[in-house]
């Protein structure tokens, strides 16, 4: 049993350490079994075509992908694929006055990849020029001077832009995208040599000479995994762009290697026959004497050992046995195997976020060819009861505005959630990180965020079957979707309470900054302290600004609510502005966002409006709230126990001693 276990672990670490593999596929047709299609791309007699098919001009815009990802990156070894593809294209017209705009092979980390029509050739949108990410050769029938385009029959290289870092006339190879001849093309990098080339002939033959060479090392732009694919567009032409067959390969990871702590010494080796005619009797007696000691030994151990983990395999089951009564719909059980191989082993390369209750891994199931979060909580007894929480609230609740959980995993000693995975991260990463890189979130997101979060907020505050008081709702919390849609996350805190009983008294848990008074001072969670918190989120998407932050050259740290309140109380709370917007929004709207956010975050928790109000008011359906000029001062004159343990205790009504005490709150 020892031996089978033991080979048992060798093989495990064996499938654990390999790397990352080579891929290949070859398709002289196409079928819809390996491919996605997007837009207005369509698939006939085995040939994609990825613009409209029209006999009057219009505007289109297409996409063909591989549905599975490939692994271009290996973390462990930092060493990136080298590829080479090769396709056969047409551009066709039966217009050839009405041309453009083109098409592209490129590689994205997004399986959904679909831009606008016109020049933007269907990689990018044209009202979000920076969102989607890729690597993509172009094949332009249309000058764009908006683009920098060289000429109408170029190709060019793009990476995240359609801006080309560099372009070849193809004319100096004799080749004219509009000829409506099946052009071959040969695309091939060298991650070794960090070296791109473009090779294009009407023939099958590969030319000797590139049309296109770029010295570029792509491991800053290629991510572990990412998607290929083709992508077209036209403006009010009737230009078309097919696609009749197509190659790809990767190449350069080295092949299966054998476990590094795995040695010779470690094979089972039958040990040789040792004739000895003259001493065979007393080595048997020697033997049977040390049996006769060390058998009942070893029956003992492994009769403890067996005790032993039957009793952990028992509690581990009732644990997982409590677990599954509360789950009664949605999420499934993941097996601990599948999550440890989704996340190549829990691989600190796929670290996405941390968090005070575990780490978040970004893990891909190469069966589904999905992407999802996997939150891996803690090894401690408040963790197991944190873990237990957020899995019997958030599987029952559904909201566009959540972050959905799919499943749940608890195996070998791990407390382990699969939620979706939100591309864009958390908001506070893409309000702060991205500004750095001169990059704002643009207004019309930014108060979408807003409404929905107050929309989801409202549905845990009221529109549960029983209320959900969030307790730690802040930047880092919320969740961006593909499209900057909000989902809040992280229930960690939660607390479910029946809507007809009063809040319980609880340890003061959160982040400063976004706690309300009155929580601070009593650890009492109610939904006005959520309440309070989301006053806060808001204000930081209007202001981008952080809760608390230095301030000058002391670097005094000012609070964001109190800045706000004082340019309210001078007249100028539009000046509260984010300066990196250069005033590209809405004045009304920041103004009812600024003065939605103060009211909210006001210090008086009973003038601060009900998620409900906030939702109404956001959607123009409700008034706002007044909201004075200066900013209350609030005095705590409350009858409070005396005794420091008793106002955290999770009994209301103590009868220990009591004092008065006053604090004044400016």
């Amino acid at each position: 049993m020892f031996v089978s276990m033991f080979r048992f672990l060798i093989f495990f670490s064996f499938l654990s350490l390999v790397s990352s593999q080579n891929c290949s596929f070859d398709l002289q047709s196409f079928t819809l079994r390996n491919f996605t299609l997007l837009g207005d791309s369509y698939l006939r007699n085995g040939v994609v075509g990825l613009t409209r098919d029209l006999q009057v001009p219009s505007s289109s815009s297409g996409s063909l992908i591989y549905n599975n990802p490939i692994s271009f990156f290996d973390p462990e070894t930092k060493k990136t694929a080298s590829f080479s593809t090769r396709f056969a294209f047409s551009v066709t017209n039966i217009n050839p006055s009405s041309f453009g705009d083109g098409l592209a092979f490129f590689l994205s980390p997004d399986n959904q990849t679909l831009g606008s029509p016109g020049g933007f050739l269907g990689l990018v949108n044209s009202s979000q020029l920076t969102k989607n990410k890729f690597v993509a050769v172009e094949f332009d029938t249309k000058q764009d001077l908006h683009f920098n385009d060289p000429d109408d029959n170029h190709v060019g290289l793009d990476i995240d832009s359609l801006i080309s870092i560099k372009t070849a006339n193809l004319r100096l190879a004799g080749v004219d995208l509009k000829s409506r001849n099946l052009i071959r093309c040969w695309i091939d990098y060298k991650s070794e040599e960090k070296k791109l080339m473009v090779f294009l002939s009407y023939s099958s033959f590969k030319p000797k000479k590139p049309i296109l060479i770029v010295d570029i090392d792509l491991s800053d732009y290629i991510k572990e995994f990412m998607y290929v694919g083709f992508a077209a567009s036209t403006e009010g032409s009737t230009e078309l762009h097919s696609i009749e067959n197509w190659s790809f390969r990767t190449y350069g990871f080295g092949p299966v290697r054998p476990p590094h702590n795995v040695s010779d010494n470690t094979v089972i080796v039958k040990p040789p026959i040792i004739q000895d005619s003259g001493g065979h009797k007393h080595h048997n007696k020697s033997f049977g004497l040390g049996f006769g000691i060390g058998g009942p030994a070893f029956f003992c151990a492994v009769l403890v050992a067996f005790g032993w983990i039957s009793v952990k395999k028992w509690r581990g089951l009732n644990t997982e046995k409590n677990l599954k009564a509360e789950l009664v719909t949605g999420p499934r059980q993941f097996s601990y195997k599948e999550l440890r191989s989704a996340t190549r082993g829990f691989h600190s390369s796929r670290i996405i976020g941390n968090g005070a209750f575990g780490t978040v891994y970004k893990a891909f199931f190469m069966e589904s060819s999905s992407i999802a979060a996997v939150k891996r909580s803690k090894h401690s007894h408040e963790s197991k009861t944190e873990f237990g929480a957020e899995l019997s609230i958030i599987a029952c609740l559904r909201h566009k505005n959540l972050v959905q959980l799919q499943g749940w995993c608890i195996e070998k000693g791990e407390l382990l959630l699969v939620y979706d995975y939100m591309p864009n991260g958390s908001l506070d990463k893409v309000l702060y990180q991205e500004f750095e890189h001169g990059n704002p979130l643009k207004w019309p997101y930014r108060y979408n965020i807003a409404v929905g979060l107050a929309s989801v907020l409202t549905y845990l505050h009221q529109e549960c079957e029983q209320q959900v008081i969030h307790r730690d709702i802040k930047a880092s919390n919320i969740m961006l979707d593909a499209s900057y849609n909000a989902r809040l996350g992280d229930f960690g805190l939660a607390r479910l309470m029946d809507h007809d009983k009063s809040p319980v008294s609880t340890l003061t848990a959160g982040t400063m900054g976004y706690l309300a008074p009155e929580y601070l001072q009593y650890g009492k969670a109610t939904e006005k302290t959520d309440v309070f918190s989301y006053g806060v989120v808001i204000l930081e998407v209007a202001c981008g600004r952080r809760p608390i932050e230095g301030e000058g050259t002391g670097h005094e740290m000012v609070n964001l609510v109190d800045w706000v309140w004082r340019l309210y109380s001078e007249g100028r709370i539009i000046d509260a502005a984010d300066k990196r917007l250069n005033e590209d929004f809405k004045e009304e709207e920041m103004k009812k966002l600024l003065l939605v956010g103060l009211s909210c975050a006001n210090p008086d928790s009973t003038e601060r409006p009900c998620m409900r109000r906030v939702f109404q008011i956001l959607n123009n359906e409700a008034e706002p709230i007044f909201v004075p000029k200066v900013k209350p001062t609030l005095t705590f004159s409350t009858s409070i126990p005396f005794n420091i343990d008793d106002i955290f205790s999770d009994s209301e009504g103590s009868e220990a001693p009591e004092h008065e005490l006053e604090i004044r709150i400016d």
